[in-house]
C-alpha cells in the first residue's frame, strides 16, 4: 500500500520533493500500473489514496490502508497470474528501494537504513520504540495500587 500512495504522492500529491531513484521510480510505476488496471483506474480505493495524495498527507490513513489492502487482496485471490503479477512487481520494488538506499515506513514502522545495533545489559530495556508500560526487576510480591505500606 505504501508503495501505491508513494506513486499517488509523485504524480499528484503537493510535495515539493518528488525525485527518486529511477529503477525505484520505474518499479512504483509499474505496481501501479497493475493494480489500475486490474481494479480499474475508479475503483473507490485507489481514488481515496489518490485524494488523499493531492490533499498533501505524509500516509495512508489508516482505514484506506485497510480498505485498499483488502480490494487488492480479494482481487488477487480471485485471479492467479495478477497474484503472481503482483508480488513480482512488489519484490522488483522493494529490491529497487534497497538498491537505492534508500529506508521508508509507513503507519507505525520504523525504518532505517543501514545496520542498527541495540544492547541492554545488568537488567535494562533497550527497543527502538516501546509502546506501552516497561518494569525491569519487577519484585516478587509487588503491592497493589492502594494498598497499604506496612
Amino acid at each position: 500500500m505504501g508503495y501505491l500512495f508513494a506513486w499517488a504522492v509523485r504524480k499528484l500529491g503537493t510535495a515539493a520533493d518528488r525525485q527518486v531513484d529511477q529503477a525505484l521510480d520505474t518499479g512504483i510505476d509499474r505496481l501501479h500500473t497493475l493494480v489500475s488496471d486490474r481494479l480499474g483506474a475508479d475503483d473507490p480505493a485507489l481514488q481515496q489514496a489518490a485524494e488523499e495524495a493531492r490533499d498533501g498527507q505524509d500516509e495512508l490513513a489508516v482505514d484506506t490502508r485497510q480498505w485498499l489492502a483488502l480490494t487488492i487482496n480479494n482481487a488477487a485471490k480471485k485471479d492467479e497470474e495478477f497474484a503472481k503479477a503482483l508480488m513480482v512487481a512488489v519484490e522488483a520494488v522493494q529490491a529497487a528501494a534497497r538498491a537505492a538506499g534508500g529506508a521508508s515506513a509507513g503507519g507505525d514502522g520504523i525504518a532505517i537504513g543501514g545496520d542498527a545495533e541495540i544492547h541492554a545489559a545488568g537488567g535494562s530495556v533497550a527497543a527502538v520504540r516501546i509502546d506501552g508500560p516497561v518494569t525491569v526487576g519487577i519484585p516478587a510480591n509487588p503491592q497493589q495500587p492502594g494498598a497499604e505500606k506496612g
